[in-house]
């Protein structure tokens, strides 16, 4: 397999992994709120009944902000179409790295990133899993997963 493809890949795997440990941590907190009763009125609609409804003006903004950041991703990491194969990264972008650290987490060194990357990439491999498990648990049996725990 050519250079491009392998970083493909580790470019959706770096990105799954994200997204999957944050939806194991909005699933968690889903299920741990309760719900919002008002006099007889009970709102209810979102993960297992127990987020409250979100008017449409809350989500807009939450939805903005993912479609930027989505558009810096892919205007930093891609080549765009016309300018030379579909689906290339380009040569100087390292898959998952979109150069955002405030905080200054990212290692200096070579090795430690990689490291780092290693672990990341560990981290959303097994939240993949959690995941998916969480959602066939409550399949199976109607309860949540902190029910089935005993919260």
């Amino acid at each position: 397999m050519e250079l491009n493809g392998v970083k493909r890949f580790r470019e959706a795997e770096v990105m799954h992994g994200r997204v999957a440990m944050m939806a194991t941590l909005g699933y968690i907190i889903g299920e741990s709120t309760p719900t919002i009763t008002y006099g007889t009125d009970v709102h209810h609609t979102i993960a297992n009944n127990q987020l409250p409804e979100v008017p449409g003006t809350v989500l807009f903004p939450f939805f903005l902000a993912i479609n930027i950041a989505e558009a810096l991703r892919a205007s930093r990491g891609w080549v765009e179409p016309g300018l030379g194969p579909l689906f290339t990264l380009r040569e100087n972008y390292y898959p998952g790295d979109i150069a955002f650290d405030p905080l200054g987490f990212k290692p200096k060194d070579a090795k430690d990133f990689a490291d780092m990357q290693a672990k990341e990439l560990s981290n959303g491999r097994l939240a993949m899993l959690a995941a998916a498990g969480m959602c066939v648990q409550e399949q199976i049996n109607g309860q949540g997963i902190l029910e089935n725990l005993g919260f």
